[in-house]
């Protein structure tokens, strides 16, 4: 018999459904590869809405598109600086998972 895995002390065992259920729409707000990139970008530093179009070569409306999805999901914030709004996340936990994702899809799997 295989002793249980071991698990972290920081996780619930059984999650209430109303946690489930916002985890479930966190990933939702993540599950785009423009939104991923997004994430990565600013995860370096705040960046305005052109500074994203610049370094992600998509055009300014969908990457509008995309903040206005990760604002509404709790993923980033924006402040106005003069005539831009500047996006930064709110969060670093969220770069973890992003960038963890990335990782193992990068990963050879047999």
């Amino acid at each position: 018999m295989t002793a249980p895995a071991p698990s972290r002390v920081d996780e619930p065992s059984s999650p209430r459904a109303d946690i489930l259920e916002r985890a479930g729409e966190l990933l939702r707000a993540l599950a785009a590869p423009v939104r991923i990139a997004i994430v990565l970008q600013l995860r370096e530093s705040q960046r305005c809405v052109h500074e994203l179009v610049d370094a992600l070569d998509v055009p300014q409306p969908l990457v509008s598109q995309h903040l206005r999805i990760l604002k509404a999901a709790g993923v980033v914030a924006g402040e106005r600086s003069g005539r831009e709004v500047m996006y930064r996340l709110v969060d670093d936990h969220l770069v973890e998972i992003v960038v963890a994702a990335v990782s193992h899809a990068g990963e050879e799997h047999a």
